[in-house]
């Protein structure tokens, strides 16, 4: 088991193990009855004292995450209501336990997919509001026109030049301004976050974020060992006043921010003036800043601000747009623009990773984002997604008891649910589980100080009779807990 003790860090070192420690239970790294190291042995390993070691292994008893044995060890105990398929025996894999790896964190991709019947935990776009058919009819009439297309590499490690020109031509429509040598064809926007992380982050710089995130760079990010500072947000995203103070104390090397429909909130949109703020932060800090935008085009009622790339003068923003979201998932296709330097020390990253994303994909696409039917498909996903939305707003109003609460989202594909804070989402996943039904515990939000009372919906996945079902599930199991926590004036067992 890898921690990576940061002696600078704001968080104090006996928290730096206890996070580290939960961090991996809750990835799925530690399974339950794994034994932990001796506290003596991890304080040698990390160069603290035994104090420390012992008041982290304290926490996490205390929590129900451990338990000690006396004259036996310590060992994993994920709460039973985390636990839904205890570990059954032994294993002939269970050597495997004894090679350290470098993984600090992995909780997204433990909810991204999941065999529960009524998915509300990831967000992705119902199959069925995507134009699979005409893709399908491009490939075939590109593999008929140019077999040898699967015969080849990428061709150019950056992308092929034609999409590259007319994702151009696509920004512009967004009031977005660049040119193709300053765009890099990535392997959807998780790759771009990746590529930057492993060009610019090392362990111990600052990398600074919203709280909650997007899980997925989270992980990322603590995979390169940085040090997370987090800044709340608000209806328009992430707090200035707040990232001020902060960068006053520490530079930053890296602040990553989606001003666009904020996920996992939804309803955060940072207006231009917050967006030109965070800006001269940057470039007074000399810092770089991730504008992730996963999909400003799925608005609801008016267009967003133009994004904060378009006010970069001196490159100081990497900005990361996905198609695979509203286009065609299976494609993988995403971009970053970037200039000078910066750019060029992204696409040797993109050498070393996978030597350029896959032809075919890039090509099949190509007909579509450039003709008006991506316009067409863009109008009628919004009204798809609008009437989904609604249909969730709906029935938490008539069925969510009054102590919780929820951003409305203006756009995107989430909505964000705070619950009363005696409740643990992740307690309460158990208990969906029973009736296959998802979501994201918000904990997986938090890159630092985490908050276990919020949760995340997807509205976007199901049609309307499941996402009925399965949200109207959630606001009766809510009901009874708080009618439970009323009645007996303690918190129900989950």
């Amino acid at each position: 088991m890898h921690i990576e003790i940061q002696r600078n860090a704001v968080m104090s070192i006996t928290n730096q193990i206890y996070h580290s420690v939960l961090d991996q239970i809750r990835s799925d790294f530690l399974e339950e009855g794994s034994p932990l190291p001796s506290v003596r042995k991890l304080s040698k390993q990390l160069g603290v004292s035994l104090v420390t070691v012992v008041k982290a292994y304290q926490k996490l008893e205390q929590d129900g995450f451990i338990t000690s044995v006396q004259g036996k060890g310590t060992f994993i105990k994920k709460t039973k209501k985390e636990v839904v398929e205890g570990k059954k025996g032994s294993s002939s894999y269970d050597w495997q336990l004894s090679v350290e790896d470098y993984l600090p964190r992995s909780q997204f991709a433990r909810f991204h997919q999941v065999p529960e019947k009524i998915h509300l935990s990831s967000s992705m776009i119902d199959p069925g509001l995507l134009p699979n058919r005409y893709l399908e009819q491009e490939i075939h009439r590109m593999l008929s026109k140019n077999p040898r297309v699967l015969s080849k590499y990428g061709g150019e490690i950056q992308g092929d030049k034609a999409l590259r020109q007319a994702m151009v031509e696509y920004l512009q429509k967004m009031n977005l301004s660049t040119d193709p040598e300053n765009i890099l064809v990535t392997s959807g926007s998780q790759q771009g976050i990746d590529l930057i992380a492993r060009t610019f982050v090392g362990p111990g710089d600052v990398v600074v974020m919203e709280a909650p995130t997007y899980p997925g760079a989270i992980d990322v990010f603590r995979g390169r060992g940085a040090t997370i500072l987090t800044v709340p947000v608000d209806s328009e995203g992430m707090r200035v006043d707040l990232l001020h103070h902060l960068c006053d104390k520490y530079k930053p090397k890296i602040i990553y921010t989606v001003p666009t429909f904020h996920n996992p909130t939804g309803g955060a949109v940072m207006p231009t003036k917050r967006r030109r703020e965070i800006l001269e932060i940057a470039e007074s800090t000399q810092s770089l800043v991730i504008e992730d935008d996963p999909c400003s085009e799925i608005y609801f009622e008016r267009k967003p601000p133009a994004a904060m790339k378009s006010l970069d003068k001196e490159g100081h923003v990497i900005y990361l747009k996905g198609l695979s979201k509203i286009l065609a998932p299976g494609c993988r296709i995403g971009i970053l623009a970037a200039s000078g330097s910066i750019f060029k020390r992204l696409l040797a990253a993109k050498a070393n990773t996978d030597l350029g994303s896959p032809l075919l994909t890039q090509k099949a696409i190509i007909p579509f984002i450039t003709s008006k039917r991506m316009m067409d498909h863009l109008k009628k996903l919004r009204i798809a997604l609008k009437i989904r939305r609604d249909l969730v707003l709906d029935i938490l109003s008539q069925h969510a008891p009054e102590e919780v609460s929820w951003f409305l989202p203006k756009g995107g594909l989430n909505i964000w649910l705070t619950l009363p804070s005696w409740m643990d989402t992740n307690h309460f996943l158990v208990e969906t589980k029973k009736e296959q039904i998802t979501f994201l515990p918000g904990v997986a939000c938090y890159p630092a100080d985490q908050e276990n009372h919020h949760l995340r919906l997807s509205f976007s996945y199901m049609n309307e009779q499941p996402l009925t079902q399965g949200v109207t599930t959630i606001c009766h199991l809510l009901q009874s807990a708080v009618y439970l926590k009323n009645k007996q004036g303690s918190s129900p067992h989950f």
